[in-house]
C-alpha cells in the first residue's frame, strides 16, 4: 500500500484528532475574517465609501496576507514554532476588535492589515499540521482542513445579517470571543505538535528527496501554471464574495439581508465543493480535478450575467460547488512536486489565493466604479478560460516515488 492511500485509521486516533480540531480552528478564523466583507454595505454606507474604497480593504488584508504567507511557511519549513498559530489567531482578534471600534477609513485600513497578518501566519502552520495528521491521506487531510475554512466564511454573511447589521458596527467586537476560543485549541494543538517532535528541524538532506523525478526547470513550469490556476479561481471568487450583494441588490431589487442569505448559499456550496475536491484526487488524480473544477465552470459563468434571480443563485450554485474544489488538489500537487517544503508551498499558494483576491477586489471596484457591477460580471466570465493551461501540467502521479521526510 503506497503511503498516499495509508487509512485514517493507521495514523491513530489521536492524530485524527488533531486534524479535526486544525480544521474546526480554520472554521473559527476564516467565520471571523469573512464577517468584514460581509458587513460592506454597513461600512460603504456608514462611511460613504467607494467601490473602489471597499476593494482597497480588502487588498489591504489579502495583500498583506498574500505578500507575508510564503515568507512565513518558508521560515518555519526551517524553524518549526508550534504556538505560532495562537499568536495568529491573537492578530486576528485585535483587527476585529479595530474594525468594530472604528471611526474613520484609515483605521479601518488598519484593521484590516491586522486580519492580513493573522492569516499569513495562521495558513502556512495550519496547513503543515493537518498534513502531519494526515495519515498518508494527504489530499483527505487538505480537504478536511480547508472545508473548515469555507464552512466558517459561508456563515460569515449569514451573521451578519441576523446579528451585525440590526445592531451596528460596533457589535463585531462580540465575534472576537470566536477567535478566543479559536487561540484556546490552538494552545492545545501547539502542545502537540511540540511533544510530538515535529517542532525539530528536519535535515536539509531529508527534505530535498523528491517525490517524482522531474527536472527543475518543469517543475518551476508546472508551479507557474498552477498559479495562474488560481489567479484565474481566485480573481473570479472575489467578484462573488466582495460584490455579489451589491450585484444582486443593484440588479434585483433584493433587500440587503436576503442578498447575503444568497450569498450564503454560495459559500456552503463552495464549502460542498471545497471537501470533495482533495479525495477525488486521492482516486483518481489531482490533474483530473484541477482539468473539472476550473475549466468546468466556463459555460455556468458566461451564462451567469444574463439571466433572472432564480437562475442566477442557481447558477452560483453550481460555479461554487466546481471552482471550490480545485484548490485541495492544487496544494496537494504542488507539495508533491517540492516535497519537504510543506510551510513553503503551502504559505506560496495560500499567499498566492490571498493576494488575487485582494487585488482582483481592488481591480474589481475601480472597474464597478467606471462601468457597472453588471459589466464586471460579464468580464469575469471568461477567467475560468485559463483553465485550459492545466494540459501543461506533467503527470506526476504513478512517477517513482521516494518517502519524504514531511
Amino acid at each position: 500500500m503506497t503511503q498516499a492511500v495509508v487509512s485514517r485509521s493507521q495514523a491513530g486516533s489521536g492524530a485524527f484528532a488533531v486534524l479535526a480540531a486544525i480544521s474546526f480552528c480554520h472554521l473559527l478564523n476564516d467565520l471571523a475574517q469573512s464577517l468584514v466583507p460581509a458587513i460592506y454595505p454597513m461600512l460603504k454606507s456608514r462611511f460613504d465609501l467607494s467601490f473602489a474604497q471597499i476593494g482597497l480593504i480588502t487588498l489591504v488584508f489579502q495583500g498583506i496576507a498574500s505578500a507575508l504567507q510564503p515568507l512565513v511557511g518558508l521560515y518555519t519549513d526551517r524553524k518549526p514554532q508550534p504556538y505560532s498559530l495562537t499568536y495568529g489567531m491573537g492578530c486576528t482578534l485585535i483587527g476585529m476588535c479595530t474594525i468594530a471600534l472604528a471611526r474613520d477609513y484609515l483605521v479601518l485600513l488598519a484593521g484590516a492589515a491586522l486580519l492580513g497578518l493573522g492569516a499569513s501566519i495562521f495558513h502556512p502552520e495550519a496547513s503543515r499540521l493537518a498534513r502531519l495528521a494526515s495519515g498518508g491521506a494527504h489530499g483527505f487531510a487538505q480537504s478536511l482542513f480547508q472545508v473548515g475554512g469555507s464552512i466558517g466564511s459561508s456563515f460569515g454573511p449569514v451573521l451578519a445579517a441576523f446579528f451585525i447589521l440590526p445592531r451596528g458596527q460596533s457589535s463585531l467586537a462580540w465575534f472576537a470571543l470566536v477567535a478566543l476560543a479559536a487561540m484556546a485549541i490552538l494552545l492545545v494543538l501547539g502542545n502537540w505538535y511540540r511533544n510530538a517532535g515535529h517542532a525539530k528541524p528536519k535535515p536539509r538532506t531529508a527534505a530535498a528527496v523528491p517525490y517524482a523525478v522531474l527536472p527543475k526547470s518543469q517543475v518551476q513550469r508546472a508551479i507557474a501554471v498552477l498559479i495562474a490556476l488560481v489567479f484565474s479561481k481566485y480573481f473570479y471568487l472575489s467578484s462573488i464574495t466582495s460584490y455579489y450583494i451589491f450585484y444582486l441588490m443593484h440588479r434585483f431589487s433584493l433587500a440587503p439581508a436576503m442578498a447575503q442569505i444568497d450569498l450564503f448559499i454560495f459559500l456552503a456550496a463552495a464549502a460542498a465543493g471545497t471537501f470533495i475536491g482533495g479525495p477525488i484526487g486521492d482516486r483518481l488524480g489531482r490533474k483530473a480535478v484541477i482539468w473539472v473544477s476550473i475549466l468546468g465552470v466556463l459555460p455556468f459563468t458566461l451564462v451567469l450575467p444574463y439571466v433572472g434571480l432564480t437562475a442566477t443563485v442557481v447558477l452560483s450554485v453550481l460555479i461554487g460547488f466546481i471552482i471550490s474544489s480545485a484548490f485541495s488538489a492544487i496544494v496537494v500537487y504542488a507539495q508533491e512536486l517540492m516535497p519537504g517544503r510543506v510551510g513553503m508551498v503551502s504559505g506560496l499558494f495560500f499567499g498566492v489565493a490571498f493576494g488575487m483576491a485582494g487585488g482582483g477586489a481592488a481591480a474589481l471596484g475601480q472597474l464597478a466604479d467606471l462601468t457597472s457591477i453588471e459589466f464586471v460580471y460579464r468580464v469575469c466570465a471568461f477567467l475560468p478560460a485559463i483553465g485550459l493551461l492545466t494540459a501543461l501540467l506533467p503527470n506526476i502521479e504513478g512517477q517513482p516515488r521516494s518517502r519524504p521526510a514531511s
